[in-house]
């Protein structure tokens, strides 16, 4: 089982618990070189691994400075670590993502938020409960920094919002927030599953459908044919439905792509796919 792990508190619980259950576990950190004294951070998890009887491999991504620095670190990272290696997101995170997603404008699935499974292990706990596993091991977590810059908005959603939605509720948020992720996943789930059955590109069907699993099926249909397999946004998805109503011929979708309304049928036309 690979683990990330960053040296905060909830990938070093993610690492504790992984041990603890039983699997044959490899921590690997992965060092940005955003910031100076990274290489403390992966040496914490060297001796953390070590301590439990993990394996544990370094990794080093170039992030050059620029726009969505954030984001752009995240993918790198990830690429690094691979499909199948463990993150360690709590409860807090995915309640965190799901407002982020919200604020940013999203579909169901954003505002589903992260999902449960191996992926994401340890979903289901809090961040106070990943720092008390700490504190019983002994493990003295890596605070970075940067989690309290107020130009990320994650760290804003963090410290502010989340606590502003604690005191208008007079409840925490969190717990809510995951019940409605919860509930939205299987809205989600669902549509996609009718969105399958529909023959995307019979236009009388698109057009016959119920709008929700016709937005979805669209949605999915051009998000497998775009080259970075981002799905499009809800301009787009609306207008290929106008090309299925013949309300308008043609439409582009991006990416130097457009969807066309041939005898009844939609086509994706334009570059093919970057492999």
């Amino acid at each position: 089982m690979v683990c990330g792990v960053s040296g905060g508190a909830d990938s070093l619980a993610l690492l504790v618990l992984a041990v603890a259950a039983g699997c044959e576990v490899t921590a690997v950190h992965v060092d940005h070189g955003l910031r100076p004294g990274s290489a403390q951070e992966a040496e914490l998890v060297a001796r953390a691994a070590e301590a439990l009887g993990a394996g544990f491999r370094s990794e080093r991504v170039d992030v050059g400075a620029g726009p969505n620095l954030e984001a752009r670190a995240r993918a790198a990272r990830l690429a690094v670590l691979g499909p199948d290696a463990a993150l360690g997101h709590t409860a807090d995170d995915r309640a965190e993502t799901i407002l982020i997603n919200m604020i940013r404008g999203a579909g169901l699935d954003g505002l589903a938020g992260i999902r449960p499974g191996s992926r994401h292990p340890i979903l289901g706990l809090r961040r106070s409960d990943t720092e008390a596993i700490c504190a019983i091991e002994g493990l003295e977590p890596f605070h970075d920094p940067s989690n309290l810059d107020p130009a990320f908005l994650r760290n804003r959603v963090r410290a502010e919002l989340l606590p502003l939605m604690r005191d208008l509720a007079d409840r925490d948020a969190v717990p809510l927030l995951v019940r409605q992720g919860d509930l939205l996943a299987d809205v989600a789930d669902h549509l996609r599953a009718e969105a399958r059955i529909l023959e995307v590109t019979d236009a009388r069907a698109v057009t016959a459908a119920p709008i929700a699993v016709a937005r979805v099926a669209v949605r999915e249909w051009l998000r497998r044919g775009a080259p970075d397999h981002h799905p499009p946004d809800a301009a787009t998805t609306e207008r290929v439905l106008a090309v299925a109503r013949n309300d308008i011929l043609a439409t582009d979708v991006g990416g130097g792509r457009r969807v066309e309304r041939t005898a009844g049928r939609l086509r994706l036309v334009g570059p093919a796919p970057s492999t």
